[in-house]
C-alpha cells in the first residue's frame, strides 16, 4: 500500500488531472490519496487571524477544508474511491480501486500534538502511512525540492510542516518527495522502472 499525498497548492493547477488519472489507472489497489486543504485551508487561516480563533477550532476547520479537497478531486475524477474511515481503505485497495481519504475521523473535541499548524495535512498523511503499515509515502509539492536538505531542513524552510521531521523518525518505510512536474517519475515508480530515494 502506497499513501500519495497531493499538496493542496496542486488543486487549482493544470496537472492535477494528469496526477489523479495516473493515480487511478496505474495505482489501483496499491494506492490511498490524501489532499491538503489548498485554498479552504488558507481561508481557515484568515478567518483564525481575524477572529483569533483558538486552535482547536481551526485545526477542525482545516480537516473540513481537506475534505473539501477531497471532494473536489473525487469530481474531477469519479474513478477514484472515498474512503470516510480509515478501516474502509484496504477492502477498497483489494478491490483494485484507488482510495482517496475523507480524513473527517482527525476532528478533536479537545487539544492534543495534532492541533495545531505545526502538524497539517502532511503529517496527518505520515500517520494515516503509519496507521496502515504503508510500503510507501509519496509527498507531491509545488515548490522546488532540494534533494540534499534533510527533512529538518525542508521543515525549516516550509517544504514539509514543523513537526513532519520529528514525527517521521521512527517510519518504517521510504518518504520520497516529488514536484508535481515529476508525473512521469511517479508512473515509472508504480510500474517498477525506477526506485525511491528514501529520505
Amino acid at each position: 500500500m502506497w499513501i500519495v499525498k497531493i499538496g493542496g497548492s496542486l488543486c487549482a493547477d493544470p496537472v492535477l488531472v494528469q496526477w489523479l488519472e495516473l493515480l487511478t489507472q496505474v495505482g489501483g489497489g496499491r494506492v490511498t490519496i490524501v489532499c491538503g486543504g489548498g485554498s479552504f485551508a488558507d481561508e481557515v487561516r484568515r478567518i483564525q487571524a481575524h477572529w483569533q480563533l483558538n486552535d482547536l477550532a481551526a485545526h477542525n476547520m482545516a480537516v473540513l477544508a481537506m475534505a473539501q479537497t477531497a471532494y473536489q478531486l473525487h469530481a474531477l475524477n469519479p474513478a477514484l474511491q472515498l474512503a470516510a474511515r480509515k478501516t474502509d481503505i484496504p477492502d477498497l485497495l483489494r478491490r483494485g480501486k484507488t482510495a482517496l481519504w475523507l480524513p473527517l475521523e482527525q476532528r478533536r473535541d479537545r487539544p492534543d500534538a495534532r492541533t495545531s499548524w505545526e502538524a497539517t495535512s502532511d503529517t496527518m498523511a505520515l500517520d494515516l502511512a503509519k496507521h496502515l503499515n504503508a510500503e510507501q509515502l509519496v509527498m507531491v509539492k509545488s515548490c522546488a525540492i532540494d534533494p540534499q536538505l534533510t527533512l529538518a531542513q525542508l521543515g525549516e524552510a516550509g517544504v514539509v510542516d514543523p513537526q513532519f521531521a520529528e514525527a517521521s523518525s521512527d517510519a518504517a518505510f521510504p518518504i520520497t518527495l516529488l514536484h508535481k512536474s515529476q508525473v512521469s517519475t511517479m508512473r515509472a515508480l508504480l510500474l517498477g522502472e525506477a526506485s525511491f530515494a528514501s529520505r
